[in-house]
């Protein structure tokens, strides 16, 4: 490991004399991308400058323990120690877990997609509900949501619902809630008080900027049309709804929540670009599968991620047999410790990896 520290050092300082080489300065993009990189290793570099440090002031305090000492001397030099011991225990458990790979994405900002599934009308209100839950954790972590796309029912729900998340390292965590997610409740139409299970899918997609993904313009159809709102009224008779064709993948993106067709349009492009980012990393990604399989929240749409039942006021994550009985609050944005739980394990996951 200390090996592996010192080279990620080696690579800093190399990086920070880059930052001002003149042949570095006078290309910004080149620049940018050393600066980026060089901002990446300084957590790291950082703490291993004071792993360092610590260690080091072990070996003299230990080192005076064994000449001669007057009591108040030692005293003051075995109470250092008994600080600087548990320091080191605990930054030896820091560091392995900076040297992890870093997912690419990890700092992006993410479009989230949620679409009723198994339940018709039960299943469109609780895709309203997780709707809900993600715009109001993103709103305690200070990020910003932008609405992009729905198809709402009557009763208020959604058949599904498509929005952006923009916040430092929103992929980081939202990435996690890839997948399906099932209630159990006693739908307001039931009259015999029947629990019901309904399913919704999430999926959550960083958003690639221009330069990863390209979409020529021959590559693609683009259909405008009036938007519509719950039950099929037409919210205005201007064409301002875009319908976006992507050929080369059949990827088909709409958005109509906008009110201007040049906004709706730059808004399906987005998530045209991120749903093709994905796809490519899908096929890389069917190129490692045992790697894939073995992450958790691997974003897999098929499995069962969570579920939440509403009489027992219960939620259940099925990757780490987490279950919390405090339903209400997790609806109402707090997921911390179910987002921990499952970095908690995805890290100790990649850790049995690396060893």
């Amino acid at each position: 490991m200390l090996e592996k520290l010192q080279a990620v050092e080696d690579k800093y300082r190399e990086l920070e004399s880059m930052l001002s080489d003149p042949d570095v300065l006078a290309d910004m993009s080149r620049w940018q991308r050393v600066n980026k990189e060089h901002a990446a290793m300084t957590p790291i570099v950082e703490k291993f400058r004071e792993y360092r440090k610590v260690v080091g002031d072990i070996e003299d305090a230990e080192a005076m323990i064994e000449e001669q000492l007057d009591d108040e001397m030692r005293a003051l030099v075995m109470s250092e120690l008994s600080e600087l011991r548990p320091r080191r225990e605990a930054l030896e458990q820091e560091l392995p877990l900076l040297l992890l790979p870093k997912d690419p994405n990890d700092d992006k900002n993410v479009i989230v997609e949620i679409r009723g599934g198994v339940g018709g009308e039960e299943a469109a209100l609780f895709a309203g509900d997780l709707f809900r839950m993600y715009t109001r954790y993103a709103e305690k972590q200070g990020w910003h949501v932008s609405l992009l796309d729905s198809n709402p029912t009557e009763l208020g729900g959604f058949k599904e619902i498509s929005f952006s998340i923009e916040g430092y390292g929103a992929f980081s965590r939202m990435k996690y809630e890839s997948g399906t997610h099932r209630v159990q409740r006693v739908p307001a139409t039931e009259s015999q008080g029947r629990i019901h299970t309904s399913a919704v899918t999430v999926a959550v997609l960083p958003e690639a900027e221009e330069v990863e993904v390209e979409i020529k313009n021959e590559d693609i159809r683009i259909d405008t049309y009036c938007a519509h709102g719950a039950g099929g009224q037409y919210v205005n008779r201007t064409e301002t709804a875009v319908r976006i064709t992507h050929f080369p993948t059949g990827i088909v993106v709409q958005c109509q929540d906008e009110k201007s067709q040049l906004k709706n349009k730059e808004q399906a492009m987005r998530v045209l670009r991120a749903r093709v980012y994905e796809q490519k990393q899908q096929e890389q990604d069917a190129a490692m599968a045992a790697d894939r399989k073995s992450q958790v929240g691997s974003g897999d749409r098929s499995e069962r991620i969570r579920t939440y039942n509403f009489p027992q006021g219960r939620v259940t994550d099925h990757r780490v047999g987490l279950t919390l009985h405090k339903l209400d609050a997790v609806l109402n944005g707090e997921l911390e410790e179910l987002l921990n739980a499952l970095i908690t394990a995805d890290r100790a996951e990649k850790m049995k990896q690396m060893n």
